[in-house]
């Protein structure tokens, strides 16, 4: 099995000379969101961490404009946060829901355990 030889120091520098920070930016946006979406789901449920990712892309939407990144691409990014505030919504109403269940459950067992 070869061995992978990690890059030169004059490799990493060229690598860096081709990457613009917009680049770096929507990779790290579309992660967010991806990262976003997976704290609404019920089985890894972040609220916090979800609106943080909603916080984020929307304060960097303006900077990737001005930094000149492709407006399909900015659009993509503007719908993906649309997307995680719905999200975002459903999984807060959801939540409350069950909590709001739990603790009718919790009352009802209070008064059978009395009576």
């Amino acid at each position: 099995m070869a061995e992978e030889q990690l890059p030169s120091e004059e490799e990493l520098r060229e690598a860096l000379d081709r990457i613009g920070v917009a680049d770096i930016l929507v990779n790290a946006l579309s992660a967010t969101a991806s990262i976003g979406f997976r704290r609404v789901s019920p089985e890894a449920l972040d609220l916090d961490q979800a609106r943080l990712a909603i916080e984020a892309l929307r304060a960097l939407d303006p900077v990737l404009r001005e930094g000149g990144v492709d407006d399909a691409i900015v659009r993509d990014l503007e719908q993906a946060r649309a997307n995680l505030q719905l999200a975002y919504a459903k999984a807060v109403a959801d939540s409350s829901t069950a909590a709001a269940a739990e603790e009718q459950e919790a009352e009802a067992e209070s008064e059978t355990d009395r009576a």
